[in-house]
């Protein structure tokens, strides 16, 4: 069996290959899709092209959460479009309609957070148990 140390080399050239940067992607991505919004934003999104206020909207409807503030959605969603996962249309209208879509890179990478959603509750029940076991310690 490998040295605890090893591993910790091995783990830091991989980091290093990766980017160590807060802005480096692998860094990025996994924050965005920890936080409480991005993964139920890219859910909707996945649905089709969606305006903003709906998009807003479907948001509060569906999430356990507060309503998403009009600041933290527009804030996401310039996220998103900057790794180009969601693409941003605007009409030539006056007033103008802004929409999003999944892009083909954000089309992959919520079938990624699928795979993960379905792991979840494949093992949501040991998932409990151990939160169980450890809050009775």
């Amino acid at each position: 069996m490998p040295e605890p140390r090893d591993g910790i080399a091995s783990l830091a050239t991989e980091m290093a290959r990766h980017g160590i940067d807060r802005d480096a992607p692998v860094r990025s991505v996994m924050a965005l899709l920890g936080d409480r919004w991005t993964t139920l934003i890219l859910l909707v999104l996945e649905t089709g092209e969606w305006r903003h206020a709906e998009l807003k909207r479907v948001l509060a409807t569906l999430s356990a959460e507060q309503a998403i503030s009009q600041r933290v959605l527009t804030l996401k969603l310039r996220a998103l479009e900057r790794d180009g996962f969601v693409a941003r249309f605007v009409t030539h209208d006056v007033p103008p309609k802004v929409s999003y879509r999944l892009t083909g890179l954000g089309l992959a990478l919520q079938g990624q957070a699928r795979q993960t959603i379905e792991w979840i509750k494949a093992n949501g029940a040991a998932i409990e148990a151990a939160r169980v076991h450890f809050d009775g310690l």
